[in-house]
C-alpha cells in the first residue's frame, strides 16, 4: 500500500524539513508515555515507538523551541495511544463501551489544566496524560490557544463515539458525512493549535473568523487525513474491517472496486492540493505577518504527514 500511495499521491510541493532535536524529543516523549502508563506493555511501547510521534512533530514544526516541540510530540503520542486503544484494542467497539472513558476524559478537560486540581485517577493513564498536556499549555499563559485546544479535544472525543456507533452497527458512512467527521476524528485540529504555540505572530480571533482562513484550515485538515487514509488503508484492510477510511466510504457509496476507490481517494487528495495552493495564494496576498505564519504551519503539516508516512512503520 505504501508503494501505491507513493505512485498515486502527488508529493506536496513544499520543502521537506525536520527539526534538529527530533531524536532527543523522541526519547523524552516515549519516556513521558511510559511513566504515565499510557503504554503499559512491551507491545504497546513498541507500537508507539514505531509510530514516530516525534518524527511527525519535528517535520510539522521544524523551527519550534524544543519545549514546544516536546509538547506537540506528547500530544501526538497521546492521540496515537487513544486511537490505538479505540481501533486496535477494542475500546471503541461500541458506544456503550467507549462512553465511560469519554465522560472521564471530558471531565479532565473541564478542569482546563488547573494545576491545583487533584490528579484525575478515575480517568486512568489517558486522563493523566490529557491533564498534563492541558496543565503545560495553561502554564504558557496563552488562554486563547488553551481554550481552542480544549474545545478541539472535546470535538475529537465526541466524534469517537460516532465511530463507535458505526462499528457496532457495521455501518459505512457516506463520503460527505465521513469527510466532515474525519476532520474531528483525525486529531489534526488540536495538533495545529499546539503547532501555532511555537510562533509569536499568528492571527487573532477576529482574523481567524475570516471564512477564507477557516476554509483553508479545514482543507489542510482534510489533506492530512486523506493522505493518512491512503497510506493506512492496506494495514486496516489486513486487520478487522473498519468503515472509517476514505477509500472504504468511496467504495461503499459508489459501488467501485477496491482499486478504483483507491485511485479516487488519491485523486481527491491531489485535487485538494491544487485547491489548497489557490486558496493559499489568495490569502498570502493579504501581506500580514500573522497570516503568513498561519499558512506556513498548515503547509508544513501537509508536507510532514506525507514524509512521515514514508519514514515510519505505523502503516506498514
Amino acid at each position: 500500500m505504501r508503494s501505491f500511495a507513493v505512485s498515486a499521491l502527488r508529493e506536496p510541493p513544499y520543502p521537506a524539513r525536520r527539526h534538529a532535536a527530533v531524536e532527543l524529543v523522541a526519547g523524552e516523549t516515549i519516556g513521558w508515555a511510559w511513566e504515565l502508563g499510557l503504554v503499559g506493555t512491551a507491545a504497546r511501547l513498541h507500537r508507539l515507538r514505531a509510530a514516530g510521534p516525534a518524527e511527525l512533530a519535528g517535520r510539522a514544526c521544524p523551527d519550534a523551541p524544543v519545549d514546544r516541540l516536546r509538547l506537540l510530540a506528547d500530544l501526538i503520542s497521546w492521540l496515537f495511544v487513544m486511537d490505538d486503544a479505540c481501533d486496535e484494542d477494542g475500546l471503541a467497539a461500541s458506544p456503550t463501551r467507549l462512553s465511560p472513558t469519554v465522560a472521564e476524559l471530558l471531565e479532565v478537560l473541564d478542569g482546563h489544566g488547573d494545576p491545583t486540581a487533584p490528579r484525575p485517577l478515575s480517568a486512568g493513564p489517558l486522563g493523566a496524560g490529557l491533564h498534563d498536556l492541558c496543565r503545560r499549555v495553561r502554564a504558557l499563559h496563552r488562554p486563547t490557544p488553551l481554550l481552542r485546544l480544549i474545545g478541539q479535544l472535546r470535538e475529537y472525543l465526541l466524534a469517537l463515539l460516532w465511530e463507535a456507533a458505526n462499528r457496532e452497527q457495521r455501518r459505512v458512512p457516506g463520503v460527505g458525512e465521513y469527510v466532515q467527521m474525519r476532520r474531528y476524528t483525525g486529531g489534526a485540529r488540536p495538533s495545529f493549535t499546539l503547532t501555532d504555540l511555537a510562533y509569536d505572530a499568528l492571527p487573532g480571533a477576529a482574523r481567524r473568523a475570516d471564512p477564507a482562513l477557516a476554509a483553508l484550515e479545514a482543507l489542510a485538515a482534510d489533506l492530512v487525513c486523506w493522505c493518512n487514509d491512503v497510506f493506512s488503508y492496506g494495514k486496516e484492510l489486513s486487520s478487522a474491517p473498519d468503515p472509517h477510511n476514505l477509500v472504504t466510504t468511496i467504495a461503499g457509496e459508489t459501488g467501485q472496486g477496491e482499486e478504483a476507490a483507491l485511485w479516487a481517494a488519491a485523486a481527491r487528495f491531489n485535487d485538494g492540493l491544487t485547491e489548497y495552493a489557490e486558496r493559499e495564494a489568495a490569502l498570502a496576498g493579504v501581506g500580514q505577518e500573522s497570516v503568513a505564519g498561519f499558512l506556513l504551519t498548515r503547509r508544513n503539516w501537509i508536507r510532514a504527514t506525507y514524509d512521515w508516512s514514508l519514514a515510519v512503520s505505523r502503516y506498514a
